[in-house]
């Protein structure tokens, strides 16, 4: 991008943007010549523009703040100042780099979500302020324009710098202290102390390092995906739930989060009595019970949960701070076994199975050797709990300083250090201890005696007896072998209580605060109470005291061996979630689905869910199960509610990735017949407004065909654009809240008919486009002015040339209750002030003698109270018992009829004129509908008065033919007799206002009438159609006397032709067609087969 500014506007100071003039002349080539920069190509001149150029790059010295804004997506500050430029001259539009302007350079600012913690969120100037022409009253004082262009001096600065002050005393964590530390304690469990060397002296060597590198392979696919999910935009607190949820939506994220949350809770008191039991062992040596051990278990359960509930609950600081004199306590004893595993061995560890490091013990313990009731499976069911807890440090993902680069580097490198050292111990404790050993030292090998050929036996032991009666010691015998092993026994113990103590203090700090960002999102909306924060780090204290009480039930039952599967499930389930939101994300193909971690893959994640799927029913298949209903349970739930979030899920983009390539599949396929189905435009205006022309229009739509109900502003294009997109959302949500399946669109035209020509022609996608056009009857059209009865009249001409069949819809009140709804809004605004002015009166009460009558009358001008409120104990009575007329309650009466189930009755279809079957279409799938269920067709149809029997057993074959169920079929042979003189006045009153009479007049008086007047009824046109005229008042005195008791008529719309037929006279035809009859709707096809006999 090149435009030209003067010399002295480029800054001198150091900024993040470097500004070259160039000339277009020979220096200007010395300038590019002498730059580093890449060379400018050829553009498209626009006359003086192409003089101007402004090139930007970046300066040397400036590559390192660069780096730093790709890193942390925040841009630099800039010390560089514009002057303003002169807006007389001609390159006044030049406004964006600095001088006087709307335009805005881009910003992260403009980017926020309102309210972000992070910074305030700035509104760029709207495409209508840059669009419009600027007022030349608007003056642009120096330097202002450069506040406004870069997002400077906007309001609300001053609420985003105490909000930043606010936020200055938050304690955040790096990637080390907030993931690594809290994924390596959670991973490092109890397992690696005691049961380690039971895996792999089941399992071997070989298929020892097979289970934990499968368990690794789970957690790293599923690091993989969670560290792609966290990186493609921010992440808030609430770990795996904020992550499954933002990603597949609330239903997988609300019932995830839900059972995600009690995993973690559960899992505190498991973990606390793993600690009480090595507690009491330690008792039990030094002959120090206190009760009986499940009561003492219970009793130091208890004060374990009590003191790290006082370490969470005094912040997160300080829990950060145990969390890491735990992990040092940890490595110690990691260390220490490898330090004993070099330490030359006694004789009494010799006869409880360590020698040292030892080939032939290696070669071995290399194989496998299950005992009685093991396998391959049921060993990995018990090791792979020990390698979960990756989701650690995700899990306070509102703590973190940055959790887009933490959550990956933390959780991943954790991983990868837990599986060394767990594949480590396990080699060196199967490369120095046998599996089985008798403990005594009396059972050396001496000469003479015969050697089974085991390991033990060629190191001068035999252990031989082991084979026929069980033995204490060894790594099948033994879970204390790391103990014997290591150089120092009580480290061990020292390490087993920080796995245990580290892994319940992780669980207690993640459950409260998955459980508080679920109940934030108000998915549950019961649980509303726990999302309350608390103090700087809104630390979640309901949330830790809640968690405490289910930690310290299970504690008490101190019996978790049922238990503990389903919560392993638990966890596996939340894994198999992430990796498919991953999956999933990337298959919807979402333009918003970047992540900044590019280490995965769709395909892998899948494979990870499913093998998460998997391990759940090799741990354990009933627990499996559980898991499935319970989570299956809440999702139903959650969708049942439908929660008013609006995420942006890959689920959301999926759908429309699937509806788009259905739309386009459907276009591959030639419409035929039997799949017709109406598919209609309602011109409702805004959907309220017309309710019982959209509730019609609806039930032969529903669940069958495309229903649109339409809007046309018509006035001034800015302010029609405005008024239409400020209100498109509401009118759609309403057409969702009212259960409505049909879509809303609006159109800005300068007159009606434009407005509707375009929706005619250009509404639907593919296949899916309108046939059907349905409006509400003119009922005014007497007193209308003449150019909304020429659009009305002009709409159904457009329709029919636009091949589109029409409905006219009649009810006898109108459709229109604009005016009950006016009516409504403004007794909403009086209550709602009245309930402000009682708000303010109450507070300014419970403040009384801070500010006195003067801070009430301050609180009531806030809350704009313009109107004196009535008293409270009168106000509702006064709105109820207002005058029924401002309700009109025979209009509202009437806009719901429609939505009431229609009783036994009948729907009379009066099937004149063969439109292709949109008339007899349309009744036949009403009737299939629950509400007209009870109502049976009666087919009316014209014919000869000497055929009547010979056209009705006609008709009845053809409706046969159709496959459609009538009453009864009627053939009226006398439509084109004269109608009764009474009708026919009636019918001359009515046109007689609008006649021109010219044929009483001379040639000259009636061609000036003409001229003058020429939307009248003519003499000649009323003589030319006046066997039609007859006709239509012939058909309503017929509707009168056989149709009157009918829920429903449907009949053949008369056609006027173009240019002949004038509108005055064409509405006067309907007027008298369709007087004092039930609900009748005017049916036209396009002419074409609607309905079919052939399979």
């Amino acid at each position: 991008m090149s435009v030209n500014i003067p010399s002295s506007s480029v800054p001198s100071s150091t900024s993040r943007f470097q500004v070259h003039v160039i000339n277009e002349g020979h220096s200007s080539a010395a300038a590019v010549s002498d730059s580093a920069d890449p060379p400018h190509y050829e553009e498209t001149s626009f006359g003086d523009e192409a003089q101007n150029r402004l090139r930007i790059s970046f300066r040397p010295g400036n590559q390192e703040c660069y780096d730093n804004f790709l890193q942390t997506g925040e841009t630099a500050k800039t010390d560089t100042t514009f002057h303003a430029y002169d807006s007389h001259t001609n390159t006044y539009y030049l406004q964006t780099f600095g001088h006087n302007t709307m335009d805005a350079v881009p910003k992260i600012e403009y980017y926020r979500n309102t309210g972000s913690v992070s910074g305030p969120k700035v509104n760029r100037p709207s495409l209508l302020e840059i669009h419009e022409q600027l007022a030349k009253n608007v003056t642009v004082a120096p330097g202002s324009a450069d506040r406004v262009a870069n997002g400077d001096g906007m309001p609300g600065d001053e609420q985003a710098e105490n909000k930043e002050e606010d936020m200055a005393g938050v304690v955040k964590f790096g990637w080390v202290k907030g993931v690594l530390v809290r994924c390596m304690l959670n991973i490092w469990g109890v397992m690696l102390f005691i049961r380690l060397s039971w895996i792999v002296g089941e399992a071997g060597i070989g298929l020892g390092v097979l289970i934990i590198l499968l368990s690794t392979m789970v957690t790293s696919i599923t690091g993989l995906s969670t560290s792609a999910i966290a990186t493609n935009g921010f992440v808030r607190g609430g770990g795996a739930y904020y992550l499954i949820s933002r990603s597949l939506g609330p239903e997988f994220g609300g019932s995830i989060g839900l059972i995600f949350a009690f995993a973690n809770a559960v899992a505190v008191a498991m973990y606390v009595v793993g600690f009480a039991e090595t507690v009491v062992d330690l008792l039990k040596e030094s002959d120090s019970m206190m009760v009986d051990p499940t009561n003492d278990i219970r009793i130091i359960g208890s004060i374990t949960v009590v003191i790290l509930l006082g370490i969470s609950v005094a912040g997160m600081e300080w829990e950060a701070k145990a969390q890491v004199i735990l992990l040092v306590i940890l490595l110690i004893a990691i260390a220490n076994f490898f330090i004993g595993t070099v330490i030359p061995s006694n004789n009494e560890k010799k006869s409880r199975g360590f020698f040292n490091y030892q080939a032939s013990i290696f070669a071995e313990n290399f194989g496998p050797s299950f005992t009685k009731g093991e396998g391959f499976f049921s060993v990995f069911a018990i090791f792979f709990p020990a390698a979960t807890g990756i989701l650690a440090g995700a899990n306070i993902s509102g703590d973190l300083e940055d959790p887009q680069d933490a959550i990956p580097r933390g959780t991943m490198l954790a991983i990868f250090i837990t599986t060394v050292a767990y594949i480590g111990v396990a080699i060196c404790v199967a490369a120095c201890v046998v599996r089985d050993a008798t403990g005594s030292m009396n059972d050396t090998i001496v000469s003479g005696m015969n050697c089974n050929g085991s390991a033990a036996c060629g190191l001068g032991y035999d252990f031989s007896r082991c084979q026929h009666e069980p033995c204490q010691y060894g790594l099948m015998n033994n879970f204390q072998v790391m103990s014997m092993v290591s150089g120092f026994g009580p480290l061990i113990t020292a390490g087993i209580f920080s796995a245990t103590l580290s892994s319940a203090l992780a669980s207690l700090v993640s459950a409260p605060k998955v459980f508080q960002a679920l109940c934030k999102d108000n998915i549950f909306k019961g649980l509303q109470f726990f999302a309350k924060g608390y103090g700087k780090n809104n630390e979640p204290l309901r949330g830790y005291f809640l968690t405490f009480v289910i930690a310290m039930a299970f504690i008490l039952i101190a019996e978790l061996n049922v238990i503990a599967p389903i919560i392993s499930n638990f966890f596996l389930a939340s894994y198999a979630l992430i990796n498919f939101s991953c999956f999933h994300a990337s298959y919807a193909k979402s333009p918003g689905w970047r992540p900044a971690y590019g280490i995965y893959n769709m395909w892998v994640s899948l494979f990870g869910a499913i093998l998460c799927c998997a391990v759940m029913f090799v741990i354990n298949w009933w627990a499996a199960v559980i898991t499935y209903v319970i989570e299956l349970f809440l999702y139903i739930y959650v969708t049942y509610k439908k929660p008013d979030v609006n995420w942006g899920s890959s689920t959301q983009a999926l759908s429309y990735v699937s509806a788009l390539d259905n739309a386009l599949e459907l276009t591959t396929v030639e419409d035929h017949v039997k799949n017709f189905r109406p598919q209609c435009i309602v011109l409702t205006g805004g959907p309220m407004t017309r309710p019982a022309l959209l509730d019609i229009t609806h039930a032969f739509t529903k669940n069958s065909g495309l229903c649109i109900c339409c809007e046309v502003f018509v006035g001034p294009r800015k302010l029609c654009v405005k008024e239409m997109n400020s209100g498109m959302a509401k009118k759609q949500a309403w057409l969702i809240k009212n259960k409505i399946k049909a879509f809303y669109a609006a159109v800005a035209a300068d007159c009606f008919r434009d407005g509707v020509r375009s929706l005619l022609q250009a509404s639907g996608l593919g296949r899916m486009k309108p046939n059907t056009l349905v409006i509400g009857y003119k009922k005014n059209w007497r007193k209308a002015p003449l150019s909304e009865l020429e659009n009305y009249v002009g709409i159904i001409h457009d329709a029919f040339d636009f091949e589109i069949g029409v409905v006219i819809v009649r009810i006898s009140q109108g459709f229109d209750i604009s005016p009950v709804l006016q009516v409504q809004d403004e007794l909403e605004k009086l209550e709602q002030e009245r309930l402000a002015l009682e708000a303010a009166i109450k507070d300014n009460e419970c403040e009384e003698g801070k500010g006195g009558i003067r801070g009430l009358f301050k609180k009531a001008g806030k809350l704009n109270i313009t109107k004196p409120a009535p008293k409270k104990d009168g106000n509702i009575s006064t709105i109820q018992s207002m005058h029924v007329g401002e309700f009109n309650q025979k209009l509202v009466e009437a806009s719901a009829q429609f939505k009431k189930k229609q009783g036994k009755g009948t729907i009379d279809v009066w099937w004149l004129f063969d439109d292709g079957g949109l008339t007899l279409l349309i009744p036949y799938i009403l009737t299939l509908r629950k509400k007209w269920k009870d109502c049976k067709l009666r087919i009316y149809v014209g014919g000869k008065i000497n055929r009547i029997e010979e056209e009705k057993i006609s008709m009845a074959s053809l409706l046969s033919k159709f496959r459609i169920k009538f009453a009864d079929i009627h053939i009226i042979g006398d439509i084109n007799i004269k109608p009764n003189k009474e009708s026919w006045k009636v019918f001359e009153e009515m046109i007689e206002p609008y006649r021109l009479h010219e044929s009483h007049k001379d040639l000259t008086t009636a061609e000036k009438l003409k001229r003058e007047s020429p939307w009248k009824i003519t003499d000649a046109e009323l003589e030319a159609v006046k066997e039609k005229s007859y006709r239509q008042v012939r058909l309503n005195e017929l509707l009168q006397e056989h149709s009157r008791a009918a829920n429903l008529i449907v009949l053949s719309l008369p056609v006027a032709r173009k240019g002949s037929i004038s509108d005055l006279l064409y509405m006067a035809w309907l007027e008298i067609l369709t007087k004092n009859l039930p609900p009748v709707l005017l049916v036209r096809g396009n002419h074409k087969n609607v309905l079919t006999f052939y399979s």
